[in-house]
């Protein structure tokens, strides 16, 4: 499965964007270097059951074990002290981010309810995307039984391209679903 989208980008993405940004070298073309799945726990924080079903459920989703992100300093405000979990993060690469991305492009995205695409303005300026998801239940491995609450991630992809527009043809050629508007 993550042969596909490898291959996909060695046959058809490559030779395209060499054409499309006039390449000298092969190098120069973009390619994805990771992809990092991060979730914020909230008022989970508090909750070791919620933690450990949400660090489950991103196992699950992304195929790797979650690193628990804990708080620099303490913030009396929100009830947090120093050391508590925040959150968690997973970073895929090679082999594990393109199985991750195909089931993305493919399978997740499409389930969105009234989906028209993702928005085409959140790259950073230097040709990285990340894309905010609400629900979990997207994804094809979690069961609707299985979860607690509704939690959503924020998934970012890291790519070599200088610009937005090269990041944005990378993953538009890759199958990125992007809204027109």
């Amino acid at each position: 499965m993550a042969d596909s989208l490898k291959a996909l980008y060695k046959d058809k993405v490559v030779p395209k964007l060499i054409e499309q940004f006039k390449y000298e070298n092969v190098h120069q073309v973009p390619k994805i270097v990771k992809v990092t799945v991060n979730r914020g726990l909230g008022e989970a924080s508090q909750n070791a059951k919620a933690l450990e079903a949400s660090l489950s459920e991103i196992a699950l989703i992304t195929g790797q074990k979650p690193v628990v992100t804990r708080a620099r300093k303490a913030i009396a405000g929100f009830k947090i002290r120093q050391g508590m979990p925040v959150g968690m993060m997973v970073t895929l690469r090679s082999d594990r981010m393109y199985a991750f991305l195909n089931r993305l492009i493919n399978l997740a995205l499409p389930r969105i309810r009234d989906f028209r695409g993702v928005s085409p303005k959140s790259f950073d300026g230097r040709g990285n995307y990340t894309l905010g998801i609400r629900e979990q239940l997207i994804f094809p491995e979690v069961e609707y039984d299985s979860i607690d609450q509704i939690r959503g991630m924020d998934i970012s992809i890291i790519t070599t391209a200088n610009t937005d527009e090269e990041g944005r043809a990378l993953l538009k050629e890759l199958g990125m679903p992007f809204r027109d508007n």
